[in-house]
């Protein structure tokens, strides 16, 4: 991937002077923390892209031979269940007022009832990454 970008202290010091004061001090306390975790969502929703672009692929392939095998129907059932469940997590995240702070509440808690409410890149074992 590309090179680490940590946080200057001239941009810790614009959050600062905007109103944003209790979120930049977190931030500059946790900035390794934050980093790591932002790194992880984005390779984790590049994961996806690229899922959701084999999938398309297959289904095309479905909608001009009018079929699949079995490991690519597997595939594309997998794909489309993995977006239905980013539209049901992403959809209230911005129409819902105060569902950012809801949503990891109820990630966990679904996580320790054995629902996994996250697309399937999001569930794969994860590597300590060293950049």
């Amino acid at each position: 991937m590309g090179k680490k970008k940590e946080l200057t202290e001239e941009e810790l010091a614009l959050l600062k002077n905007n109103g944003a004061r209790e979120f930049a001090r977190k931030l500059s306390n946790n900035k390794d923390k934050a980093s790591k975790a932002m790194r992880l969502f984005l390779n984790n929703m590049g994961t996806e892209a690229k899922e959701t672009h084999q999938a398309s692929k297959i289904l095309v392939k479905f909608l001009k031979e009018g079929k699949v095998n079995k490991a690519e129907e597997i595939e594309l059932k997998q794909q489309v269940y993995d977006l239905l469940k980013l539209v049901g997590i992403g959809v209230p995240f911005f129409l819902i007022p105060g569902s950012s702070l809801l949503i990891p509440f109820l990630l966990k808690i679904a996580d320790k009832r054995g629902v996994k409410l996250l697309p399937s890149a999001f569930n794969k074992p994860k590597v300590d990454e060293e950049e």
